[in-house]
């Protein structure tokens, strides 16, 4: 454990507590068993650690990493249970899915160590209700997605923006008064601004790096597929990378991917639930879930960029960044008539010079417009959008 800790105790002295994300208020960590899902590469182990140094003994705390080469030969509960008889109090695992009885040996810290409490952080495709052992009662679940545009302005201008409900952007109250040609840095987050390592070199090589390892490690683990489905899958997202957003003809994808459509389906859910592509749908019923799916996008523009480079069109980078931004706390949906429908709210997306025509008889309709700096009337920028979380 001693090697553990001092790992443990580097990295804190290496995190920075500059600039916080939008998650780190609303996770209720008074909670004895946390788990922050996300994709790779959005920032979890970094929300852990600072929480740790800003709000934490550090000597009554420890971070691991489930994949670390310790638990060749121990398991986590026994490590649990040494350290909170050391006086440990909080105990943070990182990348939990890597640990093969994961859900077990969760459940058994938390009915046999009541006075530690636990966080964990996992893939976003992990579902921690459906391991071996029911956890659904002990855990408090927290998705968490790469930078808005409030986040990356807070991380590369060292600002400290707020955040804006949906309400106050419509009624045109976002102000950036410390923000110098905001639309020079929109076109950069556009590209590489979602996840916080883009301040790092070769972003792009990274971005691809991690789209490797969700396709070719963290899928097939947790769905028990085989090399061959595996490469299904990158072929289905090939596909997709190259006509998004478009309207799928499951049938025709699923003979051009060689499987039966319900295997689509099921891929499909699990790019979805990897970060990797958002399935926009129709309210049917008003449950998103339940509605038929209109569109397929990728999950963000950065992923258009590196997959796309040069080829990828302007109009799907608009539309992707606005149901990117917003679906992190609303429900979006196709709208009848235009783009999105949000919370009653019609929503057109388009360049400067888009006009209202296709709005005319809708009521609480927006046409959100690029290039552009400020609200008036029906109109909205574009970039305002990301400033609500």
């Amino acid at each position: 454990m001693e090697r553990l800790i001092l790992q443990y105790r580097a990295l804190l002295e290496r995190t920075s507590t500059q600039m916080l994300r939008f998650i780190q208020s609303k996770i209720n960590w008074d909670n004895r068993m946390i788990a922050i899902l996300g994709p790779r590469g959005v920032g979890k182990t970094t929300v852990m650690l600072q929480y740790i140094k800003l709000h934490l003994n550090a000597n009554e705390a420890l971070y691991v990493s489930a994949d670390d080469f310790y638990f060749n030969s121990s398991n986590l509960f026994d490590l649990a249970h040494q350290f909170q008889l050391n006086g440990g109090k909080h105990l943070f695992i990182d990348e939990v899915h890597k640990y093969a009885n994961w859900s077990q040996e969760l459940k058994m810290m938390y009915d046999n160590l009541p006075n530690l409490k636990i966080t964990v952080t996992g893939s976003s495709i992990l579902d921690l209700y459906k391991g071996t052992d029911d956890l659904s009662r002990r855990v408090m679940r927290y998705n968490m997605n790469g930078l808005s545009f409030r986040e990356y302005l807070n991380l590369n201008q060292e600002l400290q923006l707020h955040t804006y409900t949906l309400q106050e952007i419509l009624e045109h109250q976002v102000e950036l008064p410390s923000v110098e040609f905001p639309l020079v840095h929109f076109k950069k987050y556009l590209t590489e601004g979602y996840y916080p390592f883009s301040i790092e070199p070769d972003f792009s090589i990274r971005l691809l790096n991690i789209l490797n390892m969700t396709l070719e490690t963290d899928i097939p683990m947790y769905a028990k597929m085989n090399i061959g489905t595996a490469q299904k899958i990158k072929q289905l997202l090939g596909i997709i990378a190259e006509s998004v957003p478009f309207k799928p003809n499951l049938t025709k994808i699923a003979e051009m991917v060689g499987v039966h459509r319900n295997q689509i389906v099921e891929y499909l859910h699990f790019l979805e639930k990897s970060g990797i592509i958002l399935q926009l749908r129709d309210a049917t019923n008003g449950i998103r879930a339940l509605g038929k799916v209109d569109k397929i996008y990728l999950e963000n523009t950065n992923l258009m960029y590196a997959i796309g480079k040069n080829a990828t069109d302007i109009g799907n980078v608009r539309e992707t960044y606005f149901f990117n931004q917003l679906q992190q706390l609303h429900e979006v949906y196709k709208a009848p008539k235009s783009d999105f429908l949000i919370e009653g709210y019609t929503f057109e997306i388009g360049g400067k010079n888009k006009s209202g025509k296709q709005l005319k008889d809708t009521s609480n309709a927006f046409v959100v417009k690029d290039d552009i700096l400020y609200a008036y009337q029906n109109t909205i920028p574009l970039w305002h959008f990301g400033m609500m979380y």
